[in-house]
């Protein structure tokens, strides 16, 4: 191709798109990623092993110890813990949208999406959307395993409540890794990042364990710590408790980490060489 050709097809894949256009683009690109996960079906193992592994782990390991200082034993902290891990769904398939996004740069995909003429944010919405169905695949495994190992499902509105407010957080965090796909080198690279971000999110927070006994410092992180509050609220909505503080402090973190990211990791996409 010459130089003009090649200025005309990227002027022609940046020219304005009608909204009609970009959901046009983002269903075919639905199509496109979920035709991927079935010809690879090995892709969709972290959503099955995960809430499988991390609810039995947690409540055959930790779950007589733990339940005890809920002032009951395994079947009080079953109760306690599923809403929590819950609430962690989200964040670990934001991680893989990442490391997958990483890849498709890798392998040249994104470079042939970005010489066509459709919206940028389609193909970044694309990725969210399908990302969010495997959440909630994972999240109908959670429940599944939490039933079979005691938990108790008595608030039907409650619980597709929280798996709401889950997808809502899930896909701001899926921007961040949005952006770490684009800026990082390697999916290696995005998965390290993501683990340095994640670990302290997920054990220094409410999820796994009561904040009471914790030292001061880290009870004062856990307050400021989204997890905590996604997955208090998420555990008021399914067996009871106050819901009203920490939704707002979790829908004000989605809001914020939407604001700021979504625009941030479609502009990386825009002007990546």
């Amino acid at each position: 191709m010459s130089a003009a050709t090649l200025a005309a097809a990227a002027s022609k894949a940046d020219a304005p798109i009608p909204l009609r256009a970009h959901l046009r683009h983002t269903g075919a690109l639905i199509r496109r990623n979920l035709l991927w996960i079935r010809q690879d079906p090995e892709s969709m193992f972290d959503a099955i092993l995960f809430p499988v592994i991390f609810t039995l782990l947690f409540v055959y390991v930790f779950g007589g110890s733990i339940g005890q200082s809920l002032g009951g034993g395994q079947d009080q902290y079953v109760q306690y813990v599923v809403p929590g891990l819950m609430a962690m769904m989200g964040m670990n398939m934001a991680q893989g949208v990442g490391t997958g996004f990483n890849t498709d740069f890798n392998s040249g995909v994104m470079d042939r999406f970005r010489s066509l003429p459709i919206g940028r944010g389609s193909v970044l919405f694309a990725k969210i959307a399908v990302e969010l169905m495997r959440m909630l695949f994972a999240t109908v495994v959670l429940m599944i395993v939490g039933v079979l190992v005691g938990f108790d499902i008595t608030n039907w509105p409650g619980l597709l409540a929280s798996v709401g407010l889950s997808a809502v957080f899930g896909s701001a965090l899926m921007w961040v890794f949005l952006t770490l796909g684009v800026v990082m080198k390697s999916a290696q690279s995005v998965q390290a990042m993501g683990f340095l971000v994640l670990m302290p999110l997920q054990f220094g927070s409410s999820i796994f364990a009561p904040t009471a006994s914790m030292p001061g410092w880290l009870q004062n992180f856990t307050d400021y710590n989204p997890l905590s509050a996604l997955a208090d609220t998420a555990r008021g909505l399914m067996v009871g408790g106050p819901v009203a503080h920490g939704l707002w402090v979790t829908l004000a973190w989605s809001a914020a980490l939407t604001a700021v990211m979504a625009p941030v990791a479609i502009h990386k996409f825009r002007t990546k060489s």
